[in-house]
């Protein structure tokens, strides 16, 4: 297996993960929000939520390097 093939399946996966984790993020935004009036308050995130959000953004990084290794590897 040489290192295109490694990095085009390292691609596969963080995208798939990527849009996975993305997905199950959730984001309280109701029907108003859609019109400019958010009655929602700021909030940090904590436990779980926050584990999913720096998990997914270790994922969209993996992805965008994998395709950068991709670019700059010859063919």
């Amino acid at each position: 297996m040489n290192i295109g093939n490694f990095l085009e399946v390292v691609t596969f996966i963080s995208a798939i993960f990527t849009i996975l984790l993305v997905l199950l993020q959730q984001r309280g935004a109701s029907l108003g929000a859609g019109f400019g009036s958010s009655g929602e308050l700021y909030t940090t995130r904590r436990g779980l939520e926050k584990s999913l959000f720096i998990t997914t953004i270790v994922f969209a990084v993996i992805f965008v390097l994998s395709i950068l290794g991709l670019l700059l590897i010859p063919s």
